[in-house]
């Protein structure tokens, strides 16, 4: 963790020196501040700097390193329950499926959009409720 927090931070002084840069370059050639990329380039420091405080927060807070910062540790160490998935399961995929006839109807026509949110709303109840019934009930 200690070295994304200095990765970050290096990198938010770097955006800082590439915005200078590019302020100065911009003025040499132009004659003036070209104000969209100053702000992006500026604003990209901005987004690394909240990146590296907040994982410094995070690292004090936690009370150490993590098993996969150390270099003693086994692989078992950092091994969390990452939770239960069934392998068999198709609702992923029609909630994908659902999801990509939703945003075709954004692009599309919004009269389909109507028809994306039914199938994602039986995709979210059918996912939900995949134990409840058939061969995997409980």
């Amino acid at each position: 963790m200690r070295a994304n927090i200095n990765v970050f931070w290096i990198l938010s002084g770097f955006f800082l020196l590439a915005d200078a840069i590019y302020v100065l370059w911009s003025l040499v050639s132009y004659g003036e501040v070209e104000w969209v990329g100053t702000l992006g380039i500026a604003l990209g420091a901005v987004l690394a700097a909240f990146i590296a405080f907040y994982l410094g927060r995070v690292h004090s807070a936690q009370g150490g390193e993590l098993p996969e910062d150390l270099t003693n540790s086994n692989i078992d160490d950092g091994d969390p329950e990452m939770g239960f998935y069934s392998p068999w399961s198709w609702w992923p995929v029609i909630l994908a499926g659902s999801a990509a006839v939703f945003f075709l109807g954004l692009a599309v026509g919004t009269w389909i959009c109507f028809i994306g949110v039914a199938m994602i709303l039986i995709a979210i109840v059918g996912w939900t409720y995949e134990y409840y019934r058939g061969f995997f009930a409980r």
